[in-house]
């Protein structure tokens, strides 16, 4: 596994559209994830080490964020045939162990991943009403291994920002992973 590092906040670039199928059983589009105050497009996968590390804390904090009117939808566009365990049946069965408070979809093709640009997972892109980046940074002080407890909630922070405010903070700690798996 290497781990990467993603680039900064490219602040202003819009919002990517997609079309893709949950593991609810339904298709999730853009503007049917988004919140009224802004949207979290997060790109994970299950077998990730450094998702397994923050998974509570980023569900603890997607339904803090909801209560600001921030919507947030996972993606996980690994390569199943290379990494089974992130199967959309593993997927769907983590989204149910763990209750997630957001869409967790799919991305076959892995074109989603591709047009955002996301480099690892996790990768967190925090888009304002206006669907303009305004986040490109790390959910806290994790890596391979939880924080400590009380590690300063920077996504969390910073999307409430961009839900009050429409802007992120101008300084931001881009968040590390294990590398997206592309198709060969």
């Amino acid at each position: 596994m290497v781990a990467l590092n993603p680039p900064v906040c490219d602040f202003g670039q819009p919002a990517i559209d997609f079309d893709l199928p949950g593991v609810d059983g339904k298709r999730h589009t853009l503007s049917s994830c988004r919140g009224p105050n802004g949207l979290l497009v997060m790109f994970i996968c299950n077998h990730c080490p450094s998702v397994k590390a923050i998974i509570d804390r980023l569900i603890r904090d997607c339904r803090e964020l909801a209560r600001h009117g921030i919507g947030c939808v996972a993606i996980m566009s690994n390569d199943v045939t290379a990494y089974p365990e992130d199967s959309p049946e593993s997927m769907a069965r983590w989204a149910t162990e763990l209750a997630f408070p957001f869409p967790y979809l799919y991305d076959e093709t892995q074109a989603v991943a591709r047009a955002y640009g996301a480099v690892c997972t996790p990768d967190f892109f925090g888009y304002n009403a206006q669907l303009e980046l305004q986040y490109r940074g790390r959910l806290d002080a994790s890596g391979r291994n939880p924080g400590p407890a009380d590690a300063r909630r920077e996504l969390h922070d910073a999307m409430r920002e961009v839900a009050h405010s429409g802007n992120g903070p101008r300084e931001q700690i881009a968040s590390i992973g294990c590398s997206i798996k592309w198709h060969i």
